[in-house]
């Protein structure tokens, strides 16, 4: 009797796991479909799969101007959306736990200013969308390289708050030399782009930049789902870490890198994105515990999710379109502060 017990345990465990990440898969793509449906071309839902249905088959007609809008417009948005949001919630969440610090974001490392102006100085000698995509990449490495060199020294707390106040000083370093980019660049004909790319905005998505950032996106949260239980050892003391097995350092380069990767190739395609790496992860945390088994995926799907519809929102709100970084803190720092004061705070 009671190993027949055991068994409907069992199966009714497996049976909700199964769920639970059917639910995280399907949750973004149906956002998505409904989200096709939404802006300055409105369509009715049905409009909108028969005009999925033609992409699917190739069966677009030359006047067939619905489905050439969502397979050329929205479709492309909408993927890198789900890329962008769900890797800048994992990378958030995977920072927050490196560094046993809830205030953690995917800036920490610098990452986001290095890339930023590895895009602005590219912009500024007029280099084509290819040029600029990999000048914000290596700079961003080359972002995280420094802030890594800074942060080396004797014992792994040392050198992980060694690491923040490293982060902090790249971050300003490179936050200067943006600065200076925008004061010496022509003020009618580089400076309103440059600007407009630091706001950060999903307008220029492209087949192209969905392909060009996939890989590095989906190598990162592969290798932070791959380790997402040894993340919760991580907020340890290293005796502890010691003790369950685990190499301390290669566990924090091995998440260093993959959130670095991830950050740095979200801002190479879209610009900065504030508030997704830091408010997600806690809404997440609330919703479902502490532990990264679950956190993980649940990051990358409410990530996506919220992405799609800040994006949704930037292109239809208004009839010139608003920058996606101003609508992540305008929806994420009132709903931060009321998590805040419901909570009291947070620990990992």
């Amino acid at each position: 009797m009671e190993r027949k017990k055991f068994k409907l345990d069992v199966s009714s465990t497996r049976t909700r796991r199964i769920l639970f990440y059917l639910t995280l898969i399907v949750l973004p793509i149906l956002v998505g479909v409904i989200c096709l449906c939404i802006g300055r071309f409105t369509t009715t839902p049905s409009e909108t799969l028969s005009a999925l249905g033609r992409i699917l088959t190739q069966d677009i007609a030359p006047g067939d101007t619905l489905a050439k809008i969502i397979r050329d417009m929205r479709l492309p948005r909408i993927a890198l959306a789900i890329l962008v949001g769900g890797g800048l919630s994992v990378a958030g969440l995977a920072f927050q736990s490196l560094f046993a610090n809830p205030m953690a974001s995917p800036d920490t490392l610098g990452v986001a200013a290095g890339a930023s102006f590895g895009a602005v100085l590219a912009l500024l000698f007029d280099a084509n969308t290819l040029v600029t995509q990999f000048s914000a990449l290596l700079m961003g490495f080359v972002a995280v390289g420094l802030t890594l060199t800074i942060g080396k020294g004797k014992g792994a707390d040392r050198s992980l708050t060694a690491m923040i106040l490293g982060g902090m000083v790249i971050s300003s370093l490179f936050s200067a030399l943006i600065s200076l980019v925008k004061l010496v660049a022509d003020t009618d004909a580089k400076l309103p782009a440059i600007t407009y790319w630091l706001m950060g905005s999903l307008n220029d998505a492209t087949w192209y930049t969905v392909m060009f950032a996939l890989p590095f996106i989906l190598t990162g949260i592969v290798i932070l789902y791959a380790i997402r239980w040894r993340l919760n050892i991580l907020p340890m003391s290293e005796d502890e870490i010691l003790a369950s097995g685990s190499n301390v350092n290669v566990l924090r380069m091995t998440t260093a890198f993959a959130s670095t990767m991830i950050t740095a190739a979200c801002v190479s395609t879209c610009g900065q994105v504030g508030w997704v790496g830091l408010l997600i992860p806690h809404i997440c945390r609330m919703a479902f515990g502490s532990d990264n088994l679950i956190l993980v995926p649940a990051s990358v799907s409410f990530g996506a999710v919220f992405m799609i519809l800040v994006d949704t929102a930037a292109r239809s709100l208004s009839p010139s379109e608003i920058p996606v970084s101003v609508l992540t803190a305008i929806i994420g720092a009132p709903v931060f502060i009321a998590l805040l004061r419901k909570t009291g705070g947070w620990s990992l």
